[in-house]
């Protein structure tokens, strides 16, 4: 399960050891997080990560299919982690040390910055390939966060993105050797955390509004 950890001003939080998929008490976790930041005085900056091969696989399909029922109230739930994540009035850097896919390919886009490794990994879409179409929410992110040839690549063919390549697509900020994710990562985040606070807030909701109000369309989440 995810895990909130401070190192002076900058907060990291690990996302797990696992697959870190979109299970339900893994996203209000990961929110419980958020809020423990956003409400934090003074400098600050956040730094996301995970521990082993996977930084994250995206939604919980297990889950998933075992509660039907349960499709629309789950995706408004992930639709409002990416809104949330979004405009958070801190400057976010995403740390991607493993396997970023799907919808935790759409989580890393939900942060100011990206740091992936260089070596081994990769950064995907995969949804042409599963035949899981987009939602207008996700669709709103990836657009928002991507030129429109990069987006429609990563959309349209499935591509897997190894760390260099995603950099010179301009997916990540920065490809970088393993050992360095982290820390480099952190070092981008300390670099900003004067940053923090509602004028920041307002930016981010301002220049990210026709994204949120999709993401934050609880009437037809599904499209």
């Amino acid at each position: 399960m995810p895990s909130l950890d401070r190192q002076d001003n900058i907060f990291v939080l690990d996302l797990g050891d696992g697959e870190n998929r979109f299970h339900p008490d893994w996203i209000t976790a990961v929110g419980a997080a958020l809020d423990e930041v956003e409400k934090s005085d003074g400098p600050r900056a956040l730094v996301t990560t995970a521990t082993g091969k996977f930084y994250s696989n995206g939604l919980d399909l297990d889950w998933l299919s075992a509660h039907a029922d349960q499709r629309r109230d789950y995706v408004v739930s992930v639709h409002e982690l990416f809104a949330r994540l979004l405009s958070l009035p801190v400057v976010t850097v995403a740390a991607l040390q493993g396997h970023t896919f799907a919808a935790g390919a759409m989580f890393s886009l939900a942060h100011d910055v990206r740091v992936m490794r260089a070596d081994r990994g990769y950064w995907c879409l995969p949804e042409a390939d599963i035949h899981i179409p987009f939602t207008p929410g996700m669709a709103a992110l990836i657009q928002s966060r991507l030129t429109p040839q990069t987006a429609h690549e990563a959309m349209v063919t499935a591509r897997r993105y190894g760390g260099t390549d995603a950099a010179a697509a301009g997916i990540v900020d920065r490809a970088t050797d393993v050992d360095a994710v982290r820390s480099t990562a952190i070092e981008i985040a300390q670099a900003q955390v004067n940053k923090a606070g509602d004028t920041l807030g307002t930016i981010k909701s301002r220049m990210y509004g026709p994204t949120l109000t999709t993401l934050r369309d609880t009437a037809n989440p599904l499209g």
